[in-house]
């Protein structure tokens, strides 16, 4: 915390070069100062802006249900992958006005996939390596937001005077903001999209994991949901107010977060010679706070390893850990993605049970990865086929 609370003060990010080639150098992750500040408001403002909206709680709540009722007869479905494509599809088109199924949706999703292997390659830049190819797909990514944004403002010129504020999304905004150049307006639109993309679904697959492997947490989680349906019509979509009382909910997030560490570490330079419980970091030398190490420190956390949600209880919790980073670099897409997880897991754990087997595990690749990919052995809950009857 210490570091992360003196950013721009002793310590500022500072990423492996090889990252600046495929990012981009306008990503959110590598820049700081004024330009970070002026990109972070940009993304913060969508957040703000989308999280409590009905258009995008519809959009998230049609998606979970399309992506259950697509299991229907089904015994094993493989959720990792298929949480990837739930969490891009809301993404492009809440974004970019891209509907799922639509050609260029799933030519973004390749493309993603291709990036992330990038981070975790070799950084030679010879055609056919993982690093070149991660590359191409930025560009190739960066060409097509291009090309939808250029095709929004002809659109937006012929039918001027014809749109008002409510009918205008993200895209709109940022076409809007004066100051942005097209090439940080591209980084921002692919940022969000990365985001809400990778980190939602490895989160959301945790979170499947742990519940299969605790009882008591399901069970704890599917009262909570089934006590908000008590108060709803048949069918009667979620809304916001409705997200507002998944308590129990947010803990079993923070607590996928603190054992399943999506980010696990973070690259940070010292600006100054800086001393710290009796250690010197000179200036000039990096330093990684690695969040794993607070999230299973025994002196922090009593049995950090067993997965807990009650233990968020404590209102402690959160000066022990930092589920969602700190200081001025705290993920601004936060509550985006909770309640994306929200309406999602509250569908699901109303409509199925799922077992995994013994040897699939998380594994640290050093991004989360699953053995099997996640393959769940899934059933009807009782109550739900009884409710159909």
């Amino acid at each position: 915390m210490f570091i992360l609370q003196n950013e721009e003060k002793l310590f500022q990010a500072s990423y492996p070069k090889a990252m600046h080639g495929i990012l981009g150098k306008y990503s959110l992750i590598l820049v700081s100062g004024d330009l970070h500040r002026k990109l972070r408001n940009v993304v913060v403002s969508f957040v703000n802006s989308s999280k409590s909206s009905p258009k995008f709680l519809h959009c998230v709540e049609e998606l979970s249900i399309t992506m259950m009722e697509s299991w229907n007869g089904l015994d094993q479905v493989a959720f990792f992958s298929q949480a990837k494509t739930f969490t891009m599809s809301i993404m492009v088109n809440h974004l970019l006005n891209i509907k799922p199924g639509e050609p260029r949706a799933l030519e973004i999703l390749e493309d993603f996939e291709m990036y992330m292997k990038g981070f975790i390659s070799l950084p030679i830049y010879i055609p056919g390596t993982a690093y070149s190819k991660a590359i191409k797909a930025r560009e190739r990514l960066s060409t097509m937001v291009k090309k939808i944004m250029k095709e929004r403002v002809k659109n937006k010129i012929k039918i001027k005077g014809l749109i008002n504020k409510e009918g205008e999304d993200f895209l709109d905004m940022i076409l809007a903001k004066q100051n942005l150049s097209e090439e940080e307006m591209v980084s921002v639109v692919l940022d969000i999209l990365l985001g809400g993309y990778e980190t939602t679904a490895t989160l959301l697959s945790l979170i499947v994991y742990f519940l299969a492997h605790s009882p008591n947490t399901f069970q704890k989680l599917k009262e909570e949901q089934q006590a908000m349906r008590k108060n709803k019509e048949d069918g009667e979509p979620l809304n916001w107010e409705d997200y507002k009382k998944m308590e129990f909910t947010y803990h079993v997030i923070c607590e996928a977060l603190r054992c399943g560490n999506v980010v696990k570490f973070v690259h940070r330079k010292a600006l100054q010679d800086v001393k710290f419980k009796g250690i010197l970091i000179p200036s000039g030398w990096k330093v990684l706070p690695i969040f794993t190490g607070a999230h299973f420190d025994t002196f922090l956390h009593d049995k950090p390893h067993e997965f807990n949600p009650w233990r968020w209880t404590d209102e402690e919790m959160h000066k022990k850990v930092t589920p969602f980073g700190g200081g001025k670099r705290l993920c601004p897409g936060a509550d985006l993605a909770k309640v994306v997880i929200g309406f999602f897991l509250h569908h699901l754990v109303l409509n199925y049970r799922w077992k995994i087997k013994a040897d699939e595990v998380p594994l640290a690749y050093p991004y989360v990865e699953f053995r099997r990919g996640l393959m769940l052995e899934i059933e009807p809950a009782r109550d739900a086929l009884l409710e159909k009857n």
